[in-house]
Formats: C-alpha cells, sequence, structure tokens
C-alpha cells in the first residue's frame, strides 16, 4: 500500500473515527485505525463494537485531487500514536506506505515515522446492512433532535434501556423520547420517507452524542437505516453505525398529562435567568431545589432556601396565569436542562398540581415537550 494525501483531510477523519475507538476493550486490534486504500479513495475505520465509524477520503472533491493512490491495500495502525502524529506533522502532504512486514511509513517533508501495524484482515467487518426501508432527515433538524432529548437519558445502569433515545417512527413521523424517569424530552418531527414501515427502537444516548458531534452543518440530509439490532446513520462520505439497546421502552404517553390545573406563560430567558439566580444557593448539597408559587395573574415567585446557608427570592413577571394558585417545587438543574433546550421566546408551563408532573412547552409548538417531575419538600 502506498498513497499521499492533503493533511489536512486525513487530521479531519481521523478525527471523527477517533469518536469511536476506546483503550478500553477486550479485542485489541479495535485500539487500532484500519486504512484502506483503493482505486477510489482512502477509508478510516474505528469502532469500539458498540459505535462503529467509516470515513470516506475520495480520490478527487471539485477537480481538487486530494488523494493519489500508487498502490492499493490496508493497515490497521494504533490509534493513539497515528492521531497524534498526523496532527503534528511538518507540511501539507503526507506519504502513507506499508513495507513488509506490516511496516508502515509515514512521511511529510523531512519528517519519518515508522509505525508497527496490524493485519487489516484481522479487523472486525463492520455490520452488512440491507438498506430496504431508507428515511432521509436533514442534519440541522437532526442535531437539534439530538440536543433537545440527550441530555434526559439515565446515567445509572440499573436499568440500561434508559440510557437510550426511544425513537419511533410511523409512516412519515418521528418521536425522539428520552427520560430517565426523574424528567422525559420529547420531540416531534417530520422525515422524508419511501416506505410505510413502522419502527420502534432504542439508541444509546452515548451514541447519538458522538453522531452529534461529528455531523457538520453542511452535510445536507442523513440517510438512517434501522435493521433489528443496528442503526446506520449515512452523510457525505460518512458512515456512522450504532447497536440498538435491547429490551422495550417503558411506554411513557401515560405519564404525559392531558388536562391541566394551571397554565403559566413566561418569557423562556427571564425564567431561565431567575432559576439560575435562585439555584445558587441550592448549589450545595444534593437538593438543588427551588420552588415556585404564583402570586397573582402577573407575578410568579421563584424561591429557595437552604438553612445552612440563607435564602433567595425572586419576584417574575409572568405574561398570562390560567386555574388554580399553585406553590410547587423541582431540582433547578432539571429545569434549567430543559430550559435551555427549548426554541422560542416565550414557554407555557402547565401544571396538574403540586406533586404531579408538569410540563413545559415552547408557546404554540407542541413538536417539543419537556416533563419534570416535581421534588417533595415537606
Amino acid at each position: 500500500m502506498r498513497f499521499t494525501i492533503q493533511r489536512d483531510r486525513l487530521v479531519q477523519s481521523v478525527q471523527d473515527v477517533m469518536k469511536a475507538v476506546t483503550s478500553r476493550t477486550t479485542i485489541p486490534i479495535l485500539t487500532g485505525i484500519k486504512i484502506v486504500a483503493s482505486d477510489e479513495g482512502v477509508a478510516l475505520t474505528g469502532s469500539d463494537s458498540d459505535i462503529s465509524i467509516e470515513s470516506f477520503i475520495p480520490k478527487t472533491e471539485e477537480d481538487e485531487v486530494i488523494v493519489n493512490i500508487e498502490q492499493p491495500g490496508s493497515i490497521v495502525l494504533q490509534a493513539k500514536f497515528f492521531s497524534e502524529i498526523v496532527k503534528k506533522l511538518p507540511t501539507d502532504q503526507v506519504e502513507i506506505h506499508v513495507e513488509n512486514h506490516l511496516q508502515t511509513v509515514i512521511t511529510s517533508g523531512k519528517s519519518q515515522f515508522n509505525l508497527n501495524g496490524i493485519d487489516a484482515d484481522e479487523y472486525p467487518h463492520l455490520p452488512q446492512i440491507e438498506e430496504d426501508n431508507v428515511f432521509s432527515i436533514p442534519t440541522d433538524l437532526l442535531k437539534a433532535m439530538v440536543r433537545q432529548t440527550v441530555f434526559a437519558v439515565s446515567t445509572s445502569e440499573t436499568r440500561p434501556i434508559l440510557t437510550g433515545v426511544n425513537w419511533q417512527i410511523e409512516g412519515s413521523a418521528l418521536t425522539c423520547i428520552a427520560t430517565d424517569s426523574h424528567r422525559l424530552a420529547l420531540r416531534k418531527a417530520t422525515i422524508e420517507t419511501a416506505s410505510e414501515a413502522s419502527y420502534n427502537v432504542v439508541i444509546p444516548g452515548k451514541s447519538l452524542s458522538e453522531l452529534s458531534k461529528i455531523l457538520d452543518d453542511h452535510n445536507d440530509t442523513i440517510q438512517i437505516v434501522i435493521t433489528e439490532n443496528q442503526v446506520l446513520f449515512k452523510a457525505k462520505n460518512l458512515l456512522f453505525f450504532s447497536r440498538l439497546l435491547e429490551g422495550n421502552y417503558p411506554d411513557t404517553s401515560r405519564l404525559i398529562p392531558n388536562e391541566s390545573k394551571t397554565d403559566v406563560v413566561v418569557t423562556t430567558k427571564a425564567f431561565l435567568q431567575a432559576i439560575d439566580r435562585a439555584s445558587l444557593l441550592a448549589r450545595e448539597g444534593k437538593n438543588n431545589v427551588v420552588k415556585l408559587s404564583t402570586v397573582d395573574d402577573q407575578v410568579i415567585e421563584i424561591s429557595s432556601n437552604s438553612p445552612e446557608i440563607g435564602k433567595v427570592i425572586e419576584e417574575l413577571p409572568s405574561i398570562s396565569k390560567e386555574g388554580e394558585d399553585l406553590k410547587i417545587s423541582f431540582s433547578a438543574k432539571f429545569m434549567m436542562d430543559a430550559l435551555k433546550t427549548l426554541e422560542g421566546t416565550e414557554i407555557k408551563i402547565s401544571f396538574t398540581g403540586a406533586m404531579r408532573p408538569f410540563i413545559i412547552t415552547p408557546l404554540n409548538d407542541d413538536s417539543i415537550l419537556q416533563l419534570i417531575l416535581p421534588v417533595r419538600t415537606y
């Protein structure tokens, strides 16, 4: 194998596939990056057996030569060293070639590295996925949906299914739901699909976070293929595979209340800042709890009390309030997490009593919903 490549493109691809490479793996070869040079270009693959990422660097792009392949071939190189080397090479062009006994020479300018490679045939194959049912989604929408749900997944392994995001697809409607049993985030969107297939799968939260980091904003659409135990996201020159979580996701529809007793509309930014201030004294200890009470139709009161530190009270104008008066306590962190994902200047918070879950939605937009369970404080 021998090829010359633009260093910037190589660095970018190596950084992408490194997101799947881990040092903690039971399969030693997975600490490496697989490099395959073919007549079309160079493909790099990284995997930790949960996530696999393949980044492809084409020979030419828009009439510009990126890779010059002199001899096709393949090799696996230690990811830790290879990724550091390519970042620090002195010139814009890099030559990589494999000599006998898998010795790999990386040359750039006057600098030359020799790395011991591993036979690429030993590297596990990427899942072969039949692309029968493909659906597409714009990149910015996919990134928004991940951002608005993935923060609510559980971090505890006691119920592994809750560490993932539930994707439900019915026709062209996609619903993403994440919950850690104290809060829930839900986002709906319309996708482009040719088939009427319906899916109900759970994608690990970690996979979606990594995918979101890799996708840049000028990938126009992402194609998604779901099989029994894998999901594949296809972008331009990028394949991102993730395993699906096994098990049934709990039915969350009955958690979401249909009617409410109190509806409050507030300005998102002012409300977020007030919660942030109220939580300053509640940061210490585990109980990062703030209290919300309705004073009258125009004012709500946000307060927090930590006996050993002090207390804070702030009155905040509300745009409108309908229904009964209310006092409720909740986690400031959960509330701030939820508010940061909502788009729109005004939000509506719907309560059904001090001990019942309440929901937060942007005004006049039902595609996104955040639900939080209150905290008992007496």
